[in-house]
């Protein structure tokens, strides 16, 4: 168990002090707070590679072999973070903790994976491999796992906690979808050409941008969920258990399964995409093909931010994901047909990016609904296990796309380009000779047919068909139907947890009431202190300037009151539209159309409550189980 008493002091606590989660929360925690470590890992995602095989000049088999092997050791840092997490215990969380950690080592190793010496190629490689490892296996993963967890460990409201997801994927869908889609290829790639040391500058600013937004994510964040048993001990629980009921359980193997494969796909396309651009649709670094293709192609997940929510609370989240698939698989069918075709390909994209719109913004809100009932059914969270072996599908997949890309390039002859002093004579084997801004050129070849046929199978080719594959994945995903009964029982087992301990019970919203009230009298008290000692030193009148300050408290308890009442009739009128709606339905049938809905409506509710005390059987035997194997883990132990 991980303590950190240094971390009990007021500077390190929450600005976010509210049970309910606020807009300042939503925007600087789980918006802008993510922005700085996610575009920059962004970047590398998309130009890492480009900056190894055109900048540095790596290739063959070590850009095959060498991703893989460091995505294993990733792989295994991710296990043991995911492990170091659950078994951290501070007044600031389990999951917090590590993201302030992360903030620094995250700038520094980004830095590191660029100043990569010249002149002795071995002492090049080391470089590449230490940096690589650095930033990848330490860093980013201790970000990124406590980053995932946020979502899951913010609240139990199921609503909010779909919000918060929606937030925290359009921070991703923002740096990925537009900095890096439009910023970079138009503005950004053209002027840094091959030159070495440009690249060095603009990657170590984006480096260093990620320390102080980090430090935004974890002051404006707050874990609710862990929250709910502090001052409680904990049970130990041995890993073993926690991972025998992570992949025992079918939603949670159907989850991540859905997950690996998504993850191969897009990253495959994510890594073939500048250079899709640069020699499928148009020349390397024209400023103009890639952002076309990112930016149009891209538009839907800016407009879905609005639309992706309603329609999951509507239809159910798995269902609009499943549907979305199978456009997803249309759209990129198109691209398909015609992928040397600029305007075929921004139709086809446009109409994928749709249909990707739901697990783009709605698949942490149903991961989080898959932790919950992995709670129910086995009596304890198993969040940080949870979230290293999703952190492996992505650590992994990563080191896996990247060899397998690096190895097309070298079956198929891929030619580099070259960094020349002079200007050299123009030849059918060069595309174009760029100006770099540092006064060198870089000369772009031809590439062989062979090659561009593996840009166009990765970047347009394996998502044709895999989209279809994730939509039958997804079906049986059906976990989000019952969580709000299972997490009625895991409050029930709390209740009598507490109780048997000999404790007065109180609900979870009430101890956070009554913790908020506390924490807003000691903030009053030192504000009146600090208070008196302003105006002692600037002469003011203290009893006056105390009653401004009172009188704001007021005015602003009297918004907040406001605003919930009005929040309030909004939903009043909102269910009272909905029940004249059905009204009206009803009243424009005839009675045997009636009698006929009423029929269909009782036989689905008949079926889903016998679904329901089916798997409500299933859990319980799988919860006495996990119980009886717990306790005999702790009698062994003491």
């Amino acid at each position: 168990m991980t303590q950190a008493n240094a971390l009990s002091g007021r500077a390190w606590n929450s600005r976010v002090r509210s049970q309910n989660v606020t807009g300042t929360e939503k925007w600087l925690g789980y918006l802008a707070g993510p922005c700085g470590a996610l575009l920059f890992n962004a970047v590398m995602a998309t130009y890492l590679n480009v900056y190894y095989t055109d900048v540095l000049g790596l290739g063959g088999l070590f850009l095959v072999v060498f991703p893989v092997i460091s995505k294993v050791i990733d792989a295994v840092t991710n296990v043991i973070m995911g492990y170091v997490i659950d078994r951290t215990r501070t007044k600031q969380g389990k999951a917090r903790p590590w993201l302030l950690l992360s903030a620094p080592l995250v700038a520094v190793t980004g830095v590191l994976l660029f100043v990569v010496p010249s002149g002795d190629d071995i002492l090049q490689i080391a470089w590449v491999m230490i940096s690589y490892n650095l930033y990848y296996s330490i860093a980013y993963t201790i970000y990124n796992m406590s980053h995932n967890l946020m979502v899951p460990l913010s609240t139990r409201n199921t609503a909010q906690r779909g919000v918060l997801a929606v937030f925290n994927n359009i921070s991703t869908i923002m740096m990925s979808g537009i900095v890096v889609a439009l910023v970079f290829p138009m503005a950004v790639m053209p002027a840094l050409g091959t030159s070495k040391g440009l690249w060095i500058a603009v990657m170590s600013v984006l480096a260093c941008i990620s320390l102080p937004l980090v430090l935004v994510e974890y002051y404006f964040t707050k874990e609710r969920v862990t929250a709910e048993s502090s001052g409680q001990e904990e049970k130990k629980i041995p890993f073993a258990l926690q991972l025998k009921a992570i992949f025992t359980d079918k939603y949670m193997l159907l989850l991540l399964g859905y997950f690996l494969l998504y993850t191969l796909t897009s990253q495959l396309k994510n890594v073939a995409l500048p250079y899709y651009c640069n020699y499928v649709l148009g020349t390397y670094s024209d400023g103009i093909t890639q952002t076309l293709v990112s930016v149009l192609g891209g538009i839907p997940m800016g407009i879905g931010i609005f639309a992706v929510w309603p329609l999951a609370k509507k239809f159910g989240k798995k269902n609009v994901t499943v549907a979305g698939f199978v456009i997803y698989a249309v759209g990129s069918a198109v691209c398909w047909m015609a992928p040397t075709n600029l305007p075929v390909v921004l139709v086809g994209q446009f109409i994928k990016n749709i249909g990707g719109l739901p697990c783009a913004y709605v698949f942490m809100a149903l991961f989080a609904d898959a932790l919950d009932n992995l709670e129910w059914k086995n009596g304890f969270r198993c969040d940080g296990i949870a979230m290293s072996a999703y952190s492996v599908i992505i650590t992994a997949a990563a080191g896996l796309v990247t060899g397998i890309f690096n190895g097309g390039l070298w079956a198929a002859d891929y030619i580099a380009p070259e960094t020349v002093a002079a200007m050299p004579a123009v030849t059918d084997a060069i595309q174009k000779v760029i100006t770099n801004a540092d006064g060198t050129f870089s000369v772009i070849y031809n590439q062989p047919e062979a090659v561009t046929t593996v840009f166009i199978l990765f970047f347009v080719g394996l998502e044709a068909i895999a989209g279809l594959v994730y939509a039958v994945m997804l079906l049986p995903v059906t976990v989000e139907k019952t969580v709000d009964k299972k997490l009625v029982i895991i409050r029930a087992r709390q209740r009598a947890a507490c109780e048997a301990r000999g404790e007065v019970w109180a609900e979870p919203e009430v101890r956070a009431a009554e913790e908020q009230k506390r924490l807003d009298a000691e903030a009053e008290e030192y504000y009146r202190k600090e208070l008196k000692e302003r105006c002692q030193k600037k002469g003011l009148d203290y009893e006056a300037e105390l009653a401004k300050h009172t009188e704001a408290l007021r005015a602003k308890e009297e918004k907040q009151a406001e605003k919930e009442r009005a929040a309030k009739e909004k939903a009043a009128k909102k269910a009272e539209r909905l029940a004249q709606k059905r009204e009206a339905k009803l009243a424009a049938m005839t009675p045997e159309q009636a009698r006929r809905a009423q029929e269909r409506k009782a036989a689905r509710e008949a079926r889903d409550e016998a679904a329901w005390q089916r798997e409500k059987a299933a859990g319980e035997l799988v919860y006495q189980k996990m119980q009886t194997q717990l306790a005999a883990a702790e009698e062994k132990e003491h």
